[in-house]
């Protein structure tokens, strides 16, 4: 069965040939720059959209398609070229454009690609702003202009530069390159090799890059998951490196590997930034209701408090500029600083890594010790949003007693562990993520949720 175009508040996705095409993307622009225009106060004032996009094959062609609809809009396009999706968010404010588009279908395999729409301060459309723009699309209102004002391409080369700057700026050079650390590095031949080891390379670091060609044809499958890190761990270990960072195509995530060669995982990426930056000083921290409690633990021992919303970067995003949050992030391995931007990045997190094992001259594996941990699985399983409301409720009746959080689908909380069960906004699947202080008590809530799927799909599940 042919799968359907997929429009959230995280933009477009879909298979390049199948639903995402040339005309749906031109459409889409049209879409973006005819909101961008109503909402302008002033009319006369020329706008302009900057476009970045990963090494997908087919990037180019739709960066250009969306380009051609932002342009027959009035709105002037600034042609970024093969750019990280954080990247994007910083040239947004630093050209003062009222909006970014991001070719990117993230960590999905290569016949996916997708168009991710930004707002001038860097952060997707809220749900309200989405659904306008789902409109325009859908009921094809939009403004064309004649040829005389329509708008017009430009490039600019200064992203991986700007980008740079804004992240050494929050961590102390002259220490990390003291440290000389060897570093291995996978970019999965997406877009974040040639900005990284360029940012490693400033801050003294000896890399060793796989991967690092921004061919669009991945090495593994793109998610940074353990399955698909094996390679990195194993070369982290032939190397002898101090760690291994590994990121998904668009370098907004980053999962990392210890000095054994032991893939410890996207959930530590935050915990270790949150680490360094609540050493320094108390505050707030923002992330969603799917990340693990090692932030929790953290910050509250610092005297501090942990916002939390519902899944999507923008909603972490939202919440960090709302309370003024000093660190954020989701436990994907997502990393959000404000002083470089309210977006997921890579860079920051690596940043912030290095600054923690500089600063305390402690090995990544004594750091992940001492934060601790907790016995996490996260599944997911084809589902259409009715059958996603079935399972939420009936773990509602079987979990009576839990603590619940409905803001994005149900997160129970117990004494002894948490488990959340939502319908994804960019897949039609339901993710389930289960925390616990050990695999037995995790492994009750898991149990119960494969009976309620069986029950209500009739098919058998292997927990």
């Amino acid at each position: 069965m042919a799968e359907h175009l997929i429009i959230s508040i995280s933009g477009m996705r879909g298979i390049v040939g199948e639903n995402l095409t040339i005309s749906v993307a031109t459409d889409y622009g049209c879409a973006f720059g005819t909101f961008l225009r109503n909402k302008e106060a002033d009319k006369e004032r020329k706008l302009s959209v900057c476009i970045g996009r990963d090494s997908r094959e087919s990037g180019e062609m739709l960066s250009s398609a969306v380009a051609e609809g932002l342009c027959l809009v009035g709105i002037d396009v600034i042609d970024l070229g093969l750019v990280s999706t954080p990247g994007v968010g910083i040239m947004i404010r630093q050209l003062g454009c009222v909006g970014g588009v991001v070719i990117t279908a993230s960590h999905n395999p290569a016949q996916y690609n997708g168009i991710k729409l930004l707002l001038d301060n860097g952060i997707a459309p809220p749900v309200g702003v989405a659904e306008q723009i789902k409109r325009f699309f859908f009921g094809k209102r939009f403004s064309i202009l004649d040829s005389t004002d329509i708008g017009e391409v430009s490039s600019n080369e200064q992203t991986d530069t700007t980008h740079i700057a804004k992240v050494l700026a929050i961590v102390d050079k002259e220490a990390i390159a003291a440290r000389g650390f060897k570093i291995v590095l996978d970019s999965v031949n997406g877009a974040g090799g040639r900005v990284t080891k360029r940012m490693l390379g400033e801050l003294g670091c000896v890399v060793t890059a796989i991967n690092d060609e921004p061919t669009g044809l991945f090495a593994h499958k793109p998610e940074p998951t353990a399955e698909n890190l094996k390679g990195l761990c194993e070369v982290v270990k032939a190397e002898q490196a101090d760690i291994g960072f590994g990121q998904d195509p668009d370098a907004d995530r980053l999962a990392i590997v210890d000095e054994a060669g032991t893939y410890i995982g996207e959930e530590y990426t935050l915990a270790l930034a949150a680490k360094y930056i609540f050493s320094k000083r108390s505050g707030k921290a923002a992330t969603n209701l799917s990340t693990s409690r090692m932030i929790d633990d953290i910050v509250e021992k610092a005297g501090g408090r942990v916002i939390r919303t519902a899944v999507g970067e923008a909603n972490v995003a939202g919440a960090m500029l709302e309370h003024k949050c000093i660190i954020g992030g989701e436990g994907n391995g997502g990393v959000i600083d404000l002083r470089v931007g309210p977006i997921r990045d890579s860079l920051v997190g690596i940043g912030l890594v290095l600054q923690l094992m500089a600063e305390t001259g402690k090995m990544i594996s004594e750091l992940v010790s001492e934060i601790g941990g907790y016995y996490m699985s996260k599944d997911k399983f084809a589902a259409d949003k009715e059958q996603a409301e079935q399972i939420i409720n009936s773990a509602k009746e079987i979990f009576a007693d839990a603590r619940l959080n409905t803001i994005d689908g149900c997160r129970f909380d117990f004494d002894d562990g948490w488990l959340h069960v939502r319908a994804s906004n960019t897949e039609p699947v339901v993710r389930v993520i289960v925390e616990a202080t050990d695999k037995s008590a995790a492994q009750k809530y898991i149990g119960a949720v494969s009976k309620i799927r069986e029950m209500i799909s009739g098919e058998t599940t292997d927990a």
